[in-house]
């Protein structure tokens, strides 16, 4: 199928012809990295690949175009072993390797051939190379259609047109993967080769692990016979389809519409379970299939990925940790100053006595702290201590407090089907968490002091632990007969602050509220991006520390500790907790203000600087994952929250609302009667705790 084009750029008439085939490879493959060594029947994926390349009538030489990355030097010492020249060029800029090798070889025309395909058929090469010639194209495949199994893929294109490419344009796709302007440009005259039936949903490339192992059974079942035709695999893929289902349900192309940190989120899923250390940092948490996922740098509320697009962060800024903004230079230069001075030692860091003074200055009911560097952690030991404190094993909670066995044992308590529902997530599964501790921690709701009463009156609690706020504030003075109740019943009172905490005042948020616990538990904030989190208490109570055994090697490293005590002094200068409460009110009034604009019905819940929206509609979370999809495609990291930061400025706020109120527009069309399904280029994202495959 010859499609002629408006202007010609083949060789001119009568020029020697010279078919140089460029086989692009590297070992540092996004997916799976060093798969071209990768043994299959004894030898390493590569040598396959150029063996049956080699079959090729046409082709007058071969060349493996790798990029001068140290990684790949393994892969080119092999190569030139067995005898073909390699080119060494730039690692993301492919399309220069090509130019590279063409000159070198005085090439006339490139055939394309990628690292990823070693079944690929030099018989089915020189059909293209054939149609090319007779053609007169500048350049030809047999991809427009796909009609060939993935992995056959196969372009040839006249040098001529590739330093065309090269001169009109300069997108980072384009150097990429060297071919959409030539497969799009209306002055490329393109040729294809189309197959009588379409096989394209037959997957024979390697990109992933199941790919690897789906052609390791077809050289298997193949053997001793390396240099078969395609149509023998495609007999095979007819009369033994269970050879090749470990990868049937990977999208033709998937790894050319991915981001470099899609490909590796879905690399960290086969190696790390649940793919992350946190749930609320998962991919299917914002946008399954089309979240970045990894970031190469962040500095005030921006954000880059791994492929070096920079996103304004409306989201969870590091889950709530940076409330200065990412990067902030103070606090960097302090932690910088003790990575050149030494972290770790076999003695202490000073940092932590400064930092024990400030927090028990800045709260009268404090006399002494403890640290940890993560909140399950703090909150742990403040539990540890408050039992060893009260002598009493049984614990009443409300709110959110981390993931350790004593927490989750709320599930175990038969109070209600599923108790931590309304608490974290909907869901969560104890296994892993032993059986005896049921009955040992028993939840209450927030505003609800009756029933937290008839725990106290019902149950031998020792500790009451809770969050100052959840979504709504205290009602009907709920925190002061909270108080008055541990008091008369000898409880530990325990307010766990780690989202809380200097977020409304300069400490804790009980400081807003006049009343006191026992303990305090304070993280996210504290360091503004650096691991620190704080216990701190009255010394009656904190003193039971020493009863029990607490203590971690990582928990006396100096970076937090030094980072905290410079957090403190930036946040107190800057009053950091009444500019980021600001801006959180006024993210809600633009929040507000696009709902009424377009006739739909939110609720707004948190504190002001951890805000969040939610839709009142069925499709509330497809919503969501459209609000996330659209923006992320105006450059910002968006859902239905905002953790404020000060790096967030008027400035920003208004392109951001700009962004969103053309999709407010869209969602009013969906409310209207458009299927939001429609709209959504992926799943939608998860509410809560799932298993990941």
């Amino acid at each position: 199928m010859h499609n002629p084009a408006m202007t010609p750029t083949a060789s001119r008439p009568g020029a020697p012809r010279r078919i140089v085939a460029v086989v692009q490879a590297r070992m540092g493959s996004s997916r799976l990295p060093g798969k071209v060594l990768q043994p299959v029947v004894g030898k390493p994926l590569i040598e396959i690949l150029l063996m049956r390349l080699a079959r090729s009538r046409l082709i007058d030489q071969i060349v493996l175009a790798t990029s001068d990355d140290p990684r790949n030097a393994p892969l080119a010492q092999l190569v030139e072993a067995m005898g073909y020249e390699v080119w060494r060029g730039s690692e993301t800029d492919v399309r220069s390797r090509y130019l590279g090798v063409a000159r070198q070889t005085d090439a006339t025309a490139l055939v394309r051939i990628t690292g990823d395909c070693p079944l690929v058929d030099g018989g089915l090469v020189d059909t293209v190379i054939e149609d090319f010639i007779e053609s007169g194209a500048d350049y030809a495949s047999n991809i427009q259609p796909e009609t060939y199994p993935d992995g056959m893929d196969v372009e040839v294109f006249s040098t001529a047109a590739l330093e065309l490419a090269c001169q009109q344009s300069q997108a980072s796709a384009d150097r990429e993967h060297v071919t959409p302007f030539l497969r799009q440009s209306d002055c490329i005259r393109r040729s294809s080769v189309v197959h009588d039936e379409d096989l394209s949903n037959w997957r024979w490339t390697v990109d992933e692990q199941a790919d690897l192992d789906v052609t390791r059974r077809i050289f298997e079942r193949l053997a001793p016979k390396l240099d078969f035709p395609w149509q023998t695999v495609a007999g095979l893929n007819r009369t033994e389809p269970g050879i090749f289902e470990p990868n049937a349900q990977i999208k033709r192309n998937e790894g050319a519409n991915m981001g470099t940190g899609q490909k590796l989120w879905k690399r960290a899923k086969q190696v790390i379970p649940g793919g992350n250390m946190l749930l609320s940092k998962r991919a299917e948490m914002f946008l399954p299939d089309l979240w970045p996922a990894y970031f190469s740098k962040a500095k005030g509320c921006s954000v880059w990925d791994l492929d070096g697009r920079e996103y304004v962060d409306m989201s969870l800024m590091g889950i709530g940790t940076n409330t200065l903004g990412y990067g902030h230079d103070e606090v960097d230069e302090t932690v910088m100053r003790v990575v050149r001075d030494g972290n770790m030692s076999t003695l202490n860091c000073p940092e932590e006595v400064a930092l024990a003074e400030k927090l028990v200055a800045l709260h009268d009911f404090a006399d002494m702290a403890r640290f940890a560097r993560s909140g399950g952690e703090a909150n742990a030991i403040a539990i540890r201590i408050a039992r060893a404190s009260s002598g009493r094993d049984k614990v009443a909670v409300c709110g959110y407090h981390g993931w350790h066995d004593w927490y989750l044992a709320t599930n175990l308590s038969g109070v209600d089907k599923d108790p931590l529902s309304t608490h974290l997530l909907p869901g969560l599964d104890t296994a892993g968490v032993p059986r005896d501790l049921a009955g040992s921690v028993l939840p209450f709701r927030y505003n609800d002091f009756a029933a937290l009463e008839r725990l106290v009156a019902e149950h031998d609690i020792g500790v009451i632990k809770m969050e100052v706020v959840r979504n709504q504030g205290p009602a009907d003075d709920f925190l002061q007969k909270v108080r008055q109740l541990a008091t008369d019943n000898g409880i530990v009172l325990i307010f766990d602050e780690c989202t809380s905490g200097f977020r409304e005042s300069y400490g804790g948020l009980h400081l807003n509220y006049d009343v006191e616990p026992d303990l305090a538990v304070f993280g996210k904030t504290l360091g503004n991006g650096y691991a620190i989190t704080a216990v701190i208490g009255r010394a009656e109570v904190m003193q039971a520390a020493q009863d029990t055994f607490i203590s971690s090697t990582f928990w006396t490293e100096r970076i937090g500790p030094a980072a905290a005590v410079t957090t403190l002094d930036v946040m107190a200068r800057e009053r950091s907790w009444e500019g980021i409460t600001e801006r959180g009110r006024a993210v809600i009034a633009g929040w507000t203000a696009l709902a009424d604009k377009h006739g739909l019905s939110i609720q707004t819940t948190g504190l002001p600087s951890l805000a969040t929206y939610t839709f009142q509609s069925p499709d509330a979370l497809a919503y969501k994952t459209l609000i996330t999809q659209e923006m992320l495609a105006q450059g910002f990291l968006a859902g239905t929250g905002v953790y404020s930061s000060l790096a967030h400025t008027p400035e920003i706020h208004d392109r951001y609302f700009a962004a969103l109120d053309g999709i407010f527009a869209l969602i009013r069309e969906c409310e209207d009667g458009r299927k939001v399904a429609d709209l959504l280029k992926g799943p939608v994202c998860h509410s809560g705790f799932a298993r990941l495959n």
